[in-house]
């Protein structure tokens, strides 16, 4: 396993050991003492959540607020995605920065989120199989959101906003200067 720094602080790419042969792969998709050694941080993962969405659905910006904030380690699992997260933390050095990676079933990377960024995504496969291993269990109540298109992230989605598959839920969340004034 190798972790990369992403400019975002505390967000990091991980990029697994891939073991192919004429069978195919293996690979360890998760390994707390590796992880730990690597990075610094320890979390434990307490749910896991898998999303399957065609090409064009849009899924963000999300997150959860105050002591329910999740930490997430994400992948696609199958298909292709965009993977977009914006830091939301207003004392971080990279407050309202936002970075974006492919994540596909070819790298087989992951992202790991920190608690108080944003996150969302976009399928550009015609399918794609999401996985979100959190360290916090969802709670509706504490579930929060930022606009995808807030012209005040300006975050290019590298896919065509006319053709975008999008919740209602998703297209009425608040503008970023709305919730960070």
């Amino acid at each position: 396993m190798q972790v990369e720094e992403t400019p975002l602080k505390d967000c990091f790419i991980i990029k697994p050991d891939i073991f192919k042969d004429k069978r195919g792969l293996f690979l360890e998709s998760y390994h707390k003492k590796k992880f730990i050694e690597l990075t610094g941080i320890e979390r434990e993962f307490v749910q896991d959540n898998q999303s399957i969405s065609k090409r064009g659905v849009l899924r963000g910006l999300h997150y959860q607020i105050g002591e329910f904030g999740q930490t997430k380690l994400v992948r696609a699992i199958y298909g292709k995605v965009l993977d977009v997260v914006v830091d939301l933390r207003p004392d971080s050095p990279t407050f309202k920065k936002s970075f974006k990676i492919i994540l596909d079933d070819k790298n087989l990377y992951q992202l790991y989120i920190p608690k108080g960024f944003g996150h969302g995504f976009v399928t550009l496969s015609e399918t794609s199989v999401f996985a979100y291993k959190c360290d916090q269990y969802y709670y509706p109540g504490y579930e929060a959101g930022i606009i995808y298109n807030d012209p005040d992230l300006a975050i290019d989605w590298e896919f065509p906003e006319a053709e975008m598959i999008i919740s209602d839920k998703d297209r009425r969340q608040p503008r970023f200067k709305e919730v960070f004034s």
